[in-house]
């Protein structure tokens, strides 16, 4: 490594082992130690690369920084192309922040790498208001902002005033009342666009025949719904259940998770068993057993039983 890799590899904060300048805003200790890579998968980077010799050093200390944090830097160059003019000190102010909120370094690999545009954003303008609305608008305490990050880190990259209020907003409106279940289970649809995603859903229901308090009572019960791609799943499932399973919407109404198993590896393989056999089984009771259960519904419902 030369003098002057060596030399930001030291200083980067990125795999500093000072504590970072936010003070942590709950009482764990931000884990700042990282893990080293590899040694053969940092020389196999254009950073120890000849060819890569006229890299300014600026690039190449953010492709070490980033690959110490075990950040495919690459992707996350291309995904953001704003990462080629920032700063390493506006790098190491984000990650600062974020460990100040009770984020882990190793929690950084997964959340950057699937959000890259979070290592440019604005601490002030962006990253701030949605820590005060986790806080605020679904009472998220501060030793609990971790937990609902990692399971969405898009909400680091969604604007508080365009999307995330106008969502919860929404969705209250059709009554999901439970804050806590928004936060914690199911915070992809804070996420979710209400025009592109949360609306057409929800119009697809009631194409298909349901009232429009019957389909909002279905999204109540299973949230998964708002979630599924309306030709991917919606409808070959739809189609399959009306031509193929001569399927009531009563039985959908009643279980509406229908539409969260595999048609080919679940849905087909389960009816065809049930046609075979001679049983007719619930929907529920067809897709939600196991392997072992679902033999033993048949052995106990069949015409010899």
């Amino acid at each position: 490594m030369s003098a002057a890799a060596a030399t930001a590899f030291q200083s980067s904060l990125c795999i500093s082992s000072q504590k970072p300048s936010f003070s942590p805003t709950n009482s764990q200790e931000p884990n700042t130690h990282l893990p080293s890579k590899p040694k053969s998968l940092l020389h196999k980077h254009p950073l120890y690369s000849s060819a890569h010799h006229n890299l300014s050093l600026q690039i190449k200390e953010k492709i070490l920084c980033l690959e110490i944090m075990g950040i495919d830097s690459g992707k996350a160059l291309s995904l953001n192309p704003s990462l080629h003019t920032t700063s390493l000190d506006s790098l190491n102010s984000i990650i600062s922040f974020l460990q100040s909120k009770g984020i882990h370094q190793k929690d950084f690999p997964r959340i950057f790498g699937m959000c890259p545009r979070i290592l440019t954003s604005n601490i002030k303008t962006e990253l701030g208001p949605v820590f005060s609305f986790l806080s605020q608008d679904l009472n998220v305490p501060e030793n609990n902002y971790r937990k609902v990050i990692n399971k969405c880190p898009r909400l680091l990259t969604s604007s508080v005033r365009d999307q995330l209020k106008p969502a919860l907003f929404y969705l209250q409106r059709l009554g999901f009342k439970d804050l806590e279940a928004l936060a914690y289970q199911d915070p992809v649809l804070l996420v979710s666009s209400v025009e592109h995603t949360l609306i057409p859903k929800l119009k697809f229901l009631e194409s298909i025949g349901f009232s429009t308090s019957e389909a909002k009572s279905m999204v109540l019960r299973c949230p998964g719904l708002f979630t599924f791609s309306i030709e991917n799943n919606y409808k070959p499932k739809f189609e399959y259940f009306k031509e193929e399973m001569n399927g009531d919407l009563e039985d959908l109404k009643a279980f509406p998770q229908f539409f969260a198993f595999s048609l080919e590896k679940r849905i087909k393989p389960r009816h065809i068993e049930t046609i075979t056999s001679g049983v007719k089984l619930p929907l529920a009771n067809m897709l939600k057993s196991t392997d072992d259960e679902f033999k033993e519904l048949l052995r106990n419902n069949g015409p010899n039983s």
